[in-house]
C-alpha cells in the first residue's frame, strides 16, 4: 500500500464508529440494520459511515437475489493486509533503530 493509501486509511479508520464498523464485520458479513442496531446508530448515520467505508475500499456490499434492496456488508481484507505490511515495516526499522542503540550502549559499558 503506498503512503497515500496508508494515510486515507487512517483517515477513514479514525473515526470510531468506523472501527467498530471493521471490528464487527470481521466477524462475519452483516446487514445495515444490524450494523446500526449493534452501534446504536441511526440508519441514515450508519449508512455514511458505509459509504465512506465502500468508497475507501474496506468493505464491500452484496445484494440478495431473492431481494435486491437486501445489501449484506463485508470486509475486504486486502486494504488491512496492505495497512499490516506498511506497519510490519515501520516495526522492522525500529527493531533494527532499536538493536543499534542496544549494541552500542553495550559497547559504551564495556569501555
Amino acid at each position: 500500500m503506498a503512503r497515500n493509501g496508508v494515510e486515507a486509511l487512517f483517515e477513514v479508520l479514525g473515526d470510531p464508529t468506523r472501527r467498530r464498523v471493521v471490528q464487527l464485520l470481521g466477524e462475519g458479513p452483516r446487514r445495515a440494520g444490524d450494523l446500526a442496531t449493534a452501534l446504536g446508530v441511526s440508519p441514515p448515520v450508519l449508512s455514511r459511515h458505509l459509504r465512506i467505508l465502500l468508497a475507501a475500499g474496506v468493505v464491500a456490499d452484496e445484494r440478495g437475489a431473492a431481494d435486491a434492496r437486501l445489501r449484506v456488508f463485508r470486509l475486504r481484507p486486502e486494504p488491512l493486509i496492505a495497512l499490516q505490511a506498511w506497519l510490519d515495516q515501520v516495526q522492522a526499522h525500529w527493531n533494527d533503530q532499536l538493536g543499534a542503540f542496544k549494541r552500542h550502549v553495550e559497547r559504551e559499558e564495556r569501555t
